[in-house]
């Protein structure tokens, strides 16, 4: 199974995503990190990421070029360019567009509120992401 992170400046999220990933579903699975900026990706890659792939030209040409399984993105993949983000428009619709299950990390930024989610911790999404990954490598 190839899964993709895509995480931004610090990639803390990737990081911690990363890191649960390596421990609960360590065979079969290749991570790919898809970091906006180098410092992002060489911390992903850090947490155990099998490659990485750094700014908007490379991200975009990896998702146009590439399959993945799954891409998992903070909520900000949806806000299209949104000011202040390093989620260009371009990495936005690259993303959006590639025929994989995307999982959506709704964290509350960017005037962006999803009912339901405010009692939950990003630990709670990254545990029922991991849940779902594994149902579908059963499946397969």
């Amino acid at each position: 199974m190839i899964i993709a992170i895509l995480d931004i400046n610090g990639a803390g999220l990737g990081q911690n995503i990363i890191k649960k990933l390596k421990k609960d579903l360590f065979h079969d699975i290749n991570i790919i990190a898809l970091g906006t900026n180098t410092f992002a990706t060489s911390k992903m890659v850090k947490a155990g990421a099998h490659i990485g792939v750094s700014g908007e030209k490379a991200i975009c040409s990896f998702c146009k070029k590439n399959k993945v399984d799954c891409i998992i993105a903070p909520i900000g993949i949806l806000c299209n360019g949104e000011k202040d983000m390093e989620l260009c428009p371009s990495i936005c619709k690259a993303v959006i567009n590639m025929d994989c299950t995307k999982y959506i990390i709704p964290l509350q930024k960017h005037d962006i509120y999803i009912p339901g989610t405010r009692n939950l911790q990003i630990k709670d999404f990254i545990e029922e992401i991991i849940s779902d990954i594994k149902c579908k490598m059963v499946i397969s």
